[in-house]
């Protein structure tokens, strides 16, 4: 394909190529060229233009396709129009004479119609130029025209629409002639012609003043004639023209000379009004004998015409836009009502054609409303409906108050008015509706009265009203929640004080049952009594209907309809009145057969009319109760549901025989219970009637096929039973448009309603599917249908096989037995209720049965697949498809693919043919894909040969279709197929004219499927590859320039299947143009935007997926595009200043397709994760023309601190937009919906940047980056801009919008409360702030304000207060406390005093809240004995619903309570707060009932008891089950309020006191410890463990010392033992405190030192591993595991403690051994000093020394210290990498903290000793140091049994070690530091030593020390080390002197040397030393202290 790539054609590669490759290669090359054109330079055009267009003149000859026609004459007016125009006559000449052409034969028609369509392109692009050629051109066009077929017309009519585009004004010769031909192809049969005609039309208005003038009455008529037996393209296309041409006739300023202006009348809006009108009622006059399409079978004419004027009315007030239509509301209500009044009977003679024609009425109001006016504009027009309402009402009043009831009741005025109020009531429910809670000035302005005004019309006499006013309040409902009770009091007051008037009667149960329907919706819902109060009245209606004759009717119905509504509250009320329903359901059918014999026999037509109203609404109620009480039908409830379904069965059998006796007034209410029952049937498990299901069998059969049916209602029947894949193949009409609410009512046919509320009233509590529109159902007659159909599926699958066979023949005879019209109604509903057989069939896995009943089956099936219908057909195919998955047999699977082929090798008629392709095509939808390629072969040849059938569109539709699923089901089998089947489906784009658009939208969905076949393999670089995608990419480009819609959605999901899979290969700028230029086109009206919903979902569906990878090309392009844009792509939403992102804003806005704003969210949502931080300016500035373009509406009273800075940071903000202020917003009135959406986006985009540069948080830093670049943007420097917003958006009318303001406030203050302000240091840069965040705040707490709303605020106020500690300036709040601190996070003491003065009643009211959720989450077993009332916040029926918000707060309250009674140290204040205000303070459920405590009043200590086991209560619950969903928070709150309970003294006495409370709550935090593994969690639940310990301590203590006082003089022998183990030492395990705390720290331990655990080391011994330090997290835990350790021994008897005593040294000394890692500086990890404390604490326990324990103590401990020195050996050479330091110490500690005789015996002593000694030699510096300080604390321990063989063995080698110093003198500190620890030690010997020792131990002292004494010469020079020295010795040697002087005169006089040296040091230091012997004469300064000492004294 490159080759084709070149200005000129290459001609020799195009002649080498076959057929289909020649198309393909000029398609390429031409689009090339028209991209190629543009980029070149005007000479090198001009240089080979010659050739250029000769070779253009040329393929005008060879007969090219549609596309490429078009192509052709695009490029020759692109060429004509840069180079040079001298030879454009002469095209134009040769093209004119193609045309003239006399050839007519099918081969020369290309040729013809190209030169068509070149004429249209050459003078649509040089216009003025041709003008003086035109004449002729036209007219030979026209004349031409005459003997064209419908593909000529079709050409010559978009050409004409060129040649007028492209002249202008200068056109006004032709204009008449013009006129004339469109005229008459705008009636055309083909219907694509009437669609060019249209277009033509529409351009020719825009000059010729006559259509909207004097020919407009003809226009309008000619428009009305079009729309006969239109499609519905054509209604949109034709509806456009009319409603352009009549709002220009309003609108236009005539051109011209006075003369002229004298002749046009200016039309008035009353006139053009009228002019729709007569359309809309009478319809057009002619009738067309070819009427649309087959699905309509018999089509009456209105209706095309009236739902074409119905779309035409929308474009007319569209097309004047929304300002024009704010001005003329009132008129153009008061027209578009009165079209069904009864001025015009004919519209509203049936109640059919009055359905149909309310639809249209509520679709032009909805679509004007809804879509063109803003909310200030729509609560105006809200205004207007209103006094509309009250007029009408006016009207009836007058009629109903005169005396005669005969006359009033059928009186025509009344019925008149029904329908315009039916209409006001729908558009003033969905108006307010959308408005949301914006809504609320309107409701409460009084002088439009719109509640009374709807209520008022309740009590109407015409049904419909009535409906219409109880919806219209449910919608009130749905929007203002805070409305639904008082207009359910309101309704239930009426209908309780009108029970005598019928009309009052139902009127208020509809609105009851409607408001009921809408509690769902509205999250806080209703108050619980209620549901009695609804109850007992529909009783009373129910047990009055027998009084009065007049009502029974409607009481009956009412009181059923009142219990059904209420059954959709849900399980949790319904529970309550169950018993009483399912007694009126027993009570409502005969007891046995024998009854309903006799009541036959009985009674008149009145009463039987009675009876079934009744039976069919207690049928309905329990069908509601069924579907919304799923969880209360347990085993007994169904048994009581069943005993009168057998009786309500026979009733079903015995109808007929009613109906013939008491006549035909029976027939509806027959059929309404017949539908009734049909449903609860499907509900109920087919189980539960069994015995009756032969019976219904026979019953449904005879129903499918009466002989009474008269309409044939396939489209509603049909579609659930076809696949929604198919369905695209039938008409447009089946697929979801944007008008489709209207478009129904062609789809049913004629003479078939389409649904009303009317119809069943029982749907009014119901939910839509679709939105939130009013609920539509379908007349009885075709729902019982419908029903029956789906129980045939059911009833048949569960009937016996003989049976099932019997029923089945049975159909086929019917079907045979019948004639015509009948004929195709039985076999319609036949193949519906086999298709629901089978369909259920699949769904439940079961099957077929034998063979034989394979027979019926078929034949029924195929009898289908050869209708006429093409419905049926494709409801066959899938009936086809569900037979071979439900006999799933591949034989048979075969054989009906055989039968396939067959067919459609002999068939030569169409219907045949598009049947069995489908079939064929099905067949392996549910067997798992095709897997035999022989089968897949002969499908793929039969599909190409008719898919290439050209004589007959429809055989080609359905055979690429069929073809689209055989690609689908082969899978990879289909890849050896790919190619023939991409050049087929190239060859048929470039070929299939573009009338024919359904085969263009099968072939999209070919290639969508070849693409998905490929996949990933399209990124090959292959020769076969890159020629397969280029082929797609051609195919792509061709469907991309049809002018179906449908089809360029196909084009665009397939192009978004190849950027999926080959994102290099798909040319995202022309892509995103392309999308861009489809949306933007569209969103300048949006009712008749691309008509086509699916275009723009699949627009956005693809936009989605590109931003989703590369969002900023994306976006670039769009701006790209509209900057290049030409001038006919006006887009109302200007991208050039608000970009992609603000044009998708504002689709949001006017978008009303739920699934495509999703889109849109998640399109923006991507754009801005990825975008937001560089664009930081524009996104903000979006975000705030959205929230501030709305402000006008609100009434903004702000506190504008901002004003200042607003001039100097304006410019950063500005970057995008000029600024100039008087310039509207870029959006105009955006609806509350998308402004929520704009806080939202704010909220992320501060999100967006907490991931960025930190800078975006830190102003200083922000200004200087932004000095230094000025392009640098931070949010920070936002600031002001987002308070705005918050504010604005906090402020607003909309609750939603003021929710998420709060919520950005929220995210506001969270993110930059800390941020210093750099100008006023100590402040904040909020501050200056706080008035804004005031005043946002304020109207929150307000009293009218929903509490939802304040619940925000006070958030907001919490965090806004704790961030602002020093800088408070609260709020007044008094009444909101509680909200307050039901949502503060654990940091009291800033809002501390904000509570302080409430705490006494807060209290109780946390107490009262803990005590319901306590109650509330007890299992269900319990039920019985909760309270009956309930609790104090919630009432026994509500309690299903209070839990949720229970669960949401209890723990944090559960805190608040636990550090109140902390505070208070439990001490109950006042002595009248008894039990009574515990159990249920007086709150807003309680006050009326009285005190529920009793007389008897609880002591404070049985108060503070129940206190302190409610919270440990609730703790435990919580804790012990954990659920999946428990927040951190509730956890941590949780162990937080334990923590805070556990630190006062009076609950640890509990807990002390009461073992197995202990032990329950060791093991759950156990287990917590097991199932969360965040630290926090962990060492909060330890510190609980310690806390419980250390109260079991206090206990035994108290024991102890109680015990010792009572037996003062007794014998200490007889004292009883406490504490655990007592005399036995046995600890049992779960009976055991101290076993469970044991397991808890093993495993805390055992997680963090795997090592520890002996099973895992294979041996208790000590095995070698190298040690390791643990994270911080790590030490922490089992830091606190060992310090519980340490606590345990005093827990214990003196036996149990020997028990455990082994347990606890293993694990201490195991953590001192794998912890002790040598760390810098000879610093102790914190694992090891932890395991040193523990040891401390072990060692020095009474235990050690209790007599009963001594001596098994002492052998333990010995065995400990053994283990410790264990440590050193050598095990594999590993010893050297523990830390001696560490394990010296824990021998220190062993020698100092025990009794001597642990350590004294030799063999321990000894090698202690030893240890000793090594660490002396050791070169390690530190380890000297420490060694020496460890063995100070050795030799100064006072038993001299422990400390002297230490001093025997260690004295020599230290006095050794010091002469060597000596000798050698110090070098550096630390051996400065070495000498001084080792002089220490010697010293302290000295004054251990006895008398006659201690001479000889100063006599080896004082030479070392006199050594290191320097002269005063010595002295200057010395080293500083050497200084340090000298002074050190001096300092000492003044302090033995005196102390020992006997001793140092001696060695002194004995040794001259030395005391000359003295002297001489003396002397040199004599001032200092004076100074110094006054100071320190008896203080022993330690010199230069060690600057190792352990962070915690062990020793």
């Amino acid at each position: 394909m490159e080759l084709a790539h070149n200005l000129l054609l290459n001609e020799e590669v195009y002649n080498q190529l076959g057929e289909v490759q020649k198309a393909e290669f000029i398609f390429d090359w031409l689009s090339y060229l028209e991209k190629l054109l543009l980029a070149t330079s005007r000479s090198d055009v001009k240089e080979k233009q010659k050739t250029l267009v000769e070779q253009l003149l040329s393929l005008l000859n060879s007969s090219p396709g549609p596309p490429t026609r078009k192509l052709l004459a695009k490029n020759l007016g692109v060429l004509y129009s840069i180079g040079d125009t001298f030879s454009v006559y002469e095209t134009i000449d040769k093209c004119n004479d193609l045309i003239r052409s006399k050839d007519d034969s099918p081969s020369y028609l290309p040729t013809k119609l190209a030169a068509v369509v070149c004429l249209g392109s050459l003078y649509r692009k040089l216009g003025r130029v041709l003008v003086n050629t035109f004449t002729d051109t036209v007219g030979n066009i026209l004349k031409a025209m005459k003997s064209a077929e419908s593909q000529g017309r079709y050409e010559i009519m978009l050409s004409l629409q060129n040649i007028l585009n492209g002249l202008g004004a200068a056109a006004t010769p032709c204009h008449r002639d013009v006129y004339k031909a469109a005229k008459s192809c705008l009636t055309d049969r083909s219907m694509s012609v009437r669609c060019a005609a249209a277009k033509c039309l529409l351009e020719l208005q825009k000059e010729a003043i006559f259509m909207w003038s004097t020919d407009l009455d003809s226009v309008a008529t000619l428009c009305f004639k079009s729309f006969e037996g239109s499609n519905y393209d054509v209604r949109i296309s034709v509806s456009k023209l009319l409603g352009t041409v009549l709002a220009k006739a309003i609108i236009s300023k005539h051109p011209g000379s006075a003369v002229s202006r004298q002749s046009i009348r200016r039309l008035s809006l009353e006139e053009v009004l009228e002019l729709l009108g007569t359309g809309f009622l009478r319809g057009s006059s002619g009738f067309l004998r070819a009427s649309g399409d087959m699905l309509k079978g018999t089509s009456s004419v209105s209706r095309d015409v009236r739902v074409g004027v119905t779309q035409a009315y929308v474009v007319f007030v569209s097309t004047l836009g929304g300002t024009w239509l704010e001005k003329n509301f009132a008129a153009f209500l008061s027209h578009v009502l009165s079209l069904v009044s009864q001025s015009h009977p004919k519209a509203t003679q049936t109640q059919t054609d009055a359905v149909c024609g309310r639809r249209c009425v509520s679709f032009i109001l909805r679509a004007a409303i809804g879509g063109l006016l803003g909310e200030k504009a729509q609560i105006a027009a809200a205004k207007d409906i209103c006094q509309a309402i009250w007029k009408l009402k006016k009207v009836v009043d007058a009629v109903m108050n005169e005396g005669n009831v005969e006359t009033r009741v059928g009186s025509t005025d009344v019925m008149a008015s029904q329908h315009m109020l039916v209409c006001a009531l729908q558009e003033l429910g969905n108006l307010i509706y959308s408005l949301g809670t914006t809504a609320a000035p309107l409701l409460q302005d009084s002088s439009a009265g719109l509640l009374d005004s709807i209520i008022s019309v309740i009590q109407h006499p015409s049904i419909a009203v009535r409906l219409a006013a109880a919806w219209c309040l449910h919608c009130i409902a749905v929007a203002l929640p805070s409305y639904l009770t008082p207009l359910l009091d309101r309704c239930l007051e009426r209908l309780t004080v009108l029970k005598s008037s019928p009309e009052a009667v139902t009127g208020f149960s509809f609105a009851v049952a409607a408001l009921l329907g809408a509690v769902k919706h509205c999250p806080l819902g209703i108050p619980h009594g209620k549901g009695k109060i609804i109850m007992t009245l529909a009783e009373d209606l129910l047990c009055s209907a027998v009084q009065n004759s007049r009502l029974s009717a409607q009481r009956t119905q009412s009181g059923w309809l009142l219990i059904a509504a209420l059954m959709t509250l849900g399980p949790a009320v319904v529970s309550h009145h169950l018993a009483r329903l399912l007694l009126l359901w027993k009570c409502v059918f005969p007891l046995s057969p024998k009854d309903l014999e006799t009541e036959k026999s009985r009674g008149d037509s009145f009463t039987w009319q009675v009876t079934l109203e009744g039976r069919a609404g207690a049928l309905c109620a329990i069908k509601s109760f069924v579907s919304h009480c799923g969880d209360l039908l347990t085993e007994e409830v169904i048994q009581r549901l069943l005993p009168p379904l057998p009786c309500a069965v026979d009733l079903l059998i015995q109808l007929s025989s009613v109906l013939r006796t008491y006549g035909s007034t029976l027939k509806t209410p027959s059929v309404v219970y017949k539908q009734r029952l049909y449903e609860l049937l499907i509900l109920l498990p087919p189980e539960t009637y069994e015995g009756n299901l032969c019976a219904l069998l026979k019953e449904l059969a005879a129903d499918l096929t009466a002989s009474d049916i008269q309409v044939a209602a396939s489209a509603f029947l049909l579609p659930p039973f076809c696949h929604r894949d198919d369905l695209v193949i039938l008409s447009p009409l089946l697929q979801e448009t944007d008008h489709r609410f209207i478009e129904e009512q062609l789809l049913l046919g004629n003479g078939i309603a389409c649904g009303s509320l009317e119809y069943d009233p029982y749907s009014i509590y119901e939910k839509d599917g679709e939105g939130n529109s009013v609920p539509k159902p379908l007349p009885p007659v075709l729902s019982v249908i419908s029903s029956a159909v789906k129980l045939f599926g059911v009833v048949c699958a569960h009937v016996g096989e003989a049976q099932r066979l019997f029923i089945l023949e049975q159909l086929l005879d019917s079907i045979k037995h019948t004639k015509g019209a009948r004929q195709q109604i039985v076999q319609l509903h036949v193949v519906s209720s086999l298709s629901s057989f089978l369909k259920y069939l699949a769904g439940s896995k079961g099957h077929l049965g034998p063979e034989e009943m394979r027979r019926p089956v078929l034949a029924l099936v195929m009898g289908a697949l050869e209708s006429p219908n093409p419905l049926l057909r494709c409801a066959a195919a899938e009936a086809w498809a569900r037979l071979a998955q439900v006999v799933d047999d591949g034989a048979f699977t075969a054989a009906l693919a055989q039968v396939s082929f067959d067919k459609l090798k002999s068939a030569r008629d169409v219907v045949t043919r598009t049947g069995y392709s489908l079939a064929l095509g099905s067949l392996h939808r549910y067997l798992g894909g095709i897997s035999s390629s022989q089968h897949l072969n002969s499908c793929v040849g039969i599909l190409f040969t008719l898919s290439q059938d050209s004589t007959s569109p429809d055989v080609q539709t359905w055979a690429l279709h069929s073809l689209s699923l055989i690609i689908d089901s082969a899978g990879p089998l289909y890849n050896m197929h790919v190619e023939p089947t991409l050049s087929l489906i190239i060859m048929l784009l470039l070929n299939v004219p573009p009338t024919h658009a359904e085969v263009h939208q099968s072939l999209g969905r070919c290639l969508n499927a070849l693409i998905t076949t490929l996949g990933p393999e399209l990124q090959g670089n292959s020769t076969s590859i890159s020629t397969l995608r280029t082929s797609c990419l051609l195919g792509c480009a061709v469907m991309q320039d049809n002018p179906d819609c449908l089809v360029q959605a196909q084009a665009i999901s397939c192009l978004q299947q190849l950027h999926m899979f080959a994102p290099r290969h798909v040319n995202l700028s022309s892509l995103v143009s392309c999308l861009c230029e489809i949306l933007l086109d569209n969103s300048v009206l949006v009712n008749l935007c691309s008509p086509y919903l699916l275009l723009r979902r699949a627009v956005l569906a693809c936009l989605r997926q590109l931003v989703q990878r590369e969002a900023a090309e994306v976006s670039e392009h769009a701006v790209m595009l509209a900057k290049d844009s030409r001038e006919e792509l006006t887009p109302d939403a200007n991208i050039r200043e608000v970009g992609l992102e603000g044009a998708l804003l504002t689709l949001l806005d006017k978008e009303t397709d739920q699934k495509l704003c999703r889109d849109i969210k998640e399109t923006l949502n991507h754009m801005l994760t990825s975008m937001a931080v560089d664009k930081l300016s524009f996104w903000l500035k979006l975000c705030k023309d959205v929230l501030a373009a709305s402000a006008d509406f609100t009434t903004v009273t702000c506190v504008d601190t901002m004003q200042e800075e607003e001039g100097e940071k304006e410019d950063d903000a500005s970057v995008l937009t000029t600024r100039n202020d008087d310039k509207s917003y870029p959006f105009t009135n955006p609806r509350w919906a998308t402004r929520v959406f704009a806080a939202e986006c704010v909220c992320r985009i501060i999100n967006q940047c907490e991931n960025a540069h930190s800078a975006h948080f830190d102003i200083a830093l922000a200004q200087e980056m932004r000095k230094r670049d000025s392009r640098n943007d931070f949010l920070v420097l936002h600031l002001a801009d987002l308070i705005r917003m918050a504010f604005m958006a906090a402020t607003d009318h909309s609750d939603q919008l003021r929710l998420s303001g709060l919520e950005t406030l929220l995210v506001v203050i969270r993110r930059f409360a800390s941020i210093p302000e750099p100008e006023f240091p100590g402040h904040v840069i909020l501050e200056q702030y706080q008035a804004n965040v005031g005043a946002a705040l304020r109207p929150a707490f307000t009293s009218e304000t929903p509490p939802d709303v304040t619940a925000k605020a006070c958030q907001v106020y919490i965090i806004a207060v704790e961030r602002h500690k020093s800088h408070r300036q609260a709020l007044k709040t008094t009444t909101y406390s509680e909200d307050c601190v039901r949502n503060e996070s654990y940091s009291p003491d800033g809002l501390l005093d904000l509570v302080h003065a409430d705490l006494g009643t807060l209290s109780r009211l946390w107490l009262a809240a803990l005590q319901d959720f306590a109650l509330l989450t007890l299992p269900s077993e319990f039920a019985s004995q909760l309270p009956v009332e309930g609790g104090a916040f919630y009432t026994s029926e509500t309690s299903e619903n209070a839990k949720l918000h229970y669960y949401n707060s209890w723990a944090l309250i559960l805190h608040a309570t636990a550090l109140w009674l902390t505070s208070t140290g439990f001490v109950v204040a006042d002595p009248d707060e008894g039990a009574s205000h515990l159990s249920r303070p007086v709150t807003p459920t309680s006050m009326c009932q009285g005190s529920s405590s009793g007389a008897t009043v609880k002591s404070p200590e049985d108060v503070c008891t129940d206190r302190f086991h409610l919270i440990l209560g609730i703790s435990v619950e919580f804790l012990c089950s954990l659920r999946s969903d428990a927040t951190m928070e509730s956890i941590t709150a949780c162990l937080h309020a334990l923590q805070a309970l556990l630190d006062v003294p009076w609950p640890r006495s509990k807990i002390g006191s009461d073992q197995d409370l202990g032990i329950e709550l060791l093991n759950v935090l156990h287990r917590v410890i097991l199932t969360r593994e965040s630290p926090s969690i962990q060492l909060a639940s330890l510190e609980v463990v310690r806390q419980i310990i250390c109260a079991a301590q206090e206990h035994v203590k108290e024991k102890r010392r109680s015990a010792e006082v009572d037996d003062g003089a007794a014998e200490k022998e007889t004292l009883p033992e406490f504490g655990e183990g007592k005399d036995t030492g046995g600890l049992v395990p779960g009976k055991s405190l101290v076993f469970a705390t044991l397991e808890l720290c093993v495993c805390i331990l055992v997680r963090q030192l795997p090592e520890l655990n002996p099973k895992l080391t294979g041996s208790p011994g000590v095995r070698a591993t190298k040690p390791q330090v643990l994270s911080e997290d790590g030490s922490r835990l089992v830091s606190a595991a060992l310090v519980i350790l340490s606590e345990l021994p005093a827990v214990c008897s003196p036996e149990g403690s020997i028990s455990i005593l082994p347990t606890i040294l293993y694990l201490t000394i195991g953590v001192l051994r794998e912890t002790a890692v040598k760390l810098p500086g000879g610093q102790l990890s914190s694992t090891v000093a932890a395991s040193l404390q523990a040891l401390k604490g072990i060692l020095s326990s009474p235990m050690a020394r209790a007599e009963k324990s001594h001596t098994a103590w002492t052998d333990l401990l010995r065995s400990a210290l053994t283990t410790i020195l264990d440590c050193w050996d050598p095990v594999d050479g590993t010893h050297q990498e523990l830390d001696e330091i560490s394990l010296l110490t824990a021998i220190t500690v062993f020698i100092l903290s025990t009794s001597p005789e642990v350590t004294t015996i030799p063999c321990l002593q000894k090698r202690c000793i030893e240890k000793f000694k090594a660490s002396l030699e050791i070169k390690d510096p530190v380890v000297q140091i420490k060694t020496y300080q460890l063995l100070l604390s050795v030799f100064q321990y006072p038993n001299p049994a422990v400390s002297y063989p230490y001093i025997y063995s260690l004295v020599s080698s230290i006095v050794e070690k010091l002469q060597e110093i000596d000798q050698r003198k110090p070098e550096d500190t630390t051996e400065l530091q070495i000498f001084q620890e080792g002089i220490k030690v010697l010293e302290a010997l000295v004054a251990i030593a006895e008398e006659q020792h201690r001479s000889q131990l100063v006599a080896c002292l004082l030479p070392i020390l006199i050594s290191f004494l320097l002269d005063d010469n010595a002295l200057g020079s010395a080293t500083a080390v050497m200084k340090n020295l000298h002074d050190f010795a001096l300092q000492n040697l003044m302090q033995i002197g005196p102390q020992y002087s006997s001793v140092f005169k001696n060695v002194m006089a004995s040794s001259p040397a030395l005391k000359a040296r003295l002297e001489a040091a003396i002397k040199g230091n004599q001032e200092n030393v004076k100074v110094k012997i006054s100071t320190s004469k008896h203080t022993k300064n330690p010199g230069k202290n060690a600057s190792i000492q352990l962070k915690t004294n062990f020793l």
